[in-house]
């Protein structure tokens, strides 16, 4: 975690220098996207500044379907002169296309980014905060509510940390320099976060289905480069059987990872018959997010993701062959 002050100001002065703002997070959310945007709209509301959120969807994790309506897929509509006072920040990634299948036109407006990931970039007249070394875009949400107004309200600390949690995997994925971050965490927990309530939502209550799911998963696993690597893939006719909610990747991850010799798990689905998604998971010194961006994607060096055009069975081989160069 590096000094933001700056970045806070610039944050601040960029909120009261527009009347209304489109806040916007990648698309597939996840925790730390959804609880990022939430708490950017609770900063921007203590401005008293109106404020769409939006999401392309689909919300698939347990613990955020709860927020799922609070987002839409269709911008409120603009004309020329509410454009010309309106913003957009964008939360948890910093590319348009990243935001998936957005109903409106996003393009032009003013833009303030706060992300975190390794692939990412700001666009030529973008502004806007990408920190590598923060664990979670809410740990710089964080930072710019309380650089502007000081103690968190509960509520809004408790979706931060749950953003906090989702993303570094309840604290699994941190560094070795994490002492800022739990300082940042205990502050939370100070105004009212939850960690056991936040652990419950994140772990219980899934659909017995994807206990089945991840059976199948797990015997469809198969090791590469000397067990180092492990891959397993979700089919369409694994999707239309099992369902296509709640899936619980997390555990797929942590349990093959426990293997002995495995440094990396990869995890295809077959989405449609002709495109796939990918998530990557690694031990400490392999960075997947150089791997995942041969693919059309990216992240940090430990967890990333993919979206591309092919087949599981093509793209098997494709990723065995970025992983042996760097393993």
């Amino acid at each position: 975690m590096k000094d933001i002050s700056e970045s806070v100001q610039e944050f601040k002065d960029f909120i009261l220098s527009h009347d209304f703002f489109f806040v916007a997070g990648h698309k597939e959310p996840d925790g730390d996207a959804v609880a990022s945007c939430l708490g950017i709209r609770a900063i921007l509301e203590r401005f008293g500044k109106n404020c769409q959120l939006l999401s392309a969807g689909p919300f698939k994790r347990n613990e955020i379907l709860p927020y799922k309506d609070l987002f839409s897929d269709t911008m409120d509509f603009l004309d020329e002169n509410d454009r010309k006072t309106s913003a957009l920040i964008i939360a948890d990634c910093s590319e348009i296309s990243r935001l998936g299948d957005i109903n409106g036109d996003l393009r032009g407006l003013d833009t303030f980014v706060i992300d975190h990931h390794k692939t990412s970039g700001l666009a030529e007249g973008w502004r806007g905060i990408i920190d590598v070394d923060s664990p979670a875009c809410v740990c710089l949400v964080q930072q710019f509510y309380e650089g502007i107004l000081g103690d968190i309200p509960a509520e809004t600390a408790k979706i931060l940390f749950l953003g906090f949690c989702t993303d570094t995997g309840f604290f699994r994925f941190l560094t070795d320099d994490s002492a800022p971050v739990f300082e940042a965490v205990s502050r939370l927990v100070r105004y009212g976060a939850d960690p056991r309530e936040t652990y419950r939502k994140m772990s219980y209550g899934k659909p017995y289905s994807t206990r089945k799911l991840l059976g199948v998963l797990l015997c469809k696993a198969e090791s590469y480069l000397d067990g180092k690597l492990v891959i397993t893939c979700e089919s369409l006719e694994d999707t239309a059987k099992y369902g296509g909610e709640g899936r619980d990747s997390d555990a797929l991850y942590q349990t093959l990872l426990a293997v002995k010799g495995v440094e990396a798990v990869v995890f295809l689905r077959q989405d449609t018959p002709t495109t796939c998604t990918g998530g990557f998971r690694s031990q400490d010194r392999i960075d997947v997010s150089a791997v995942a961006s041969k693919f059309g994607g990216g992240g940090h060096k430990n967890a990333s993701g993919m979206s591309c055009n092919g087949r599981v069975e093509t793209l098997i081989p494709q990723i065995v062959k970025e992983f042996a160069r760097i393993m």
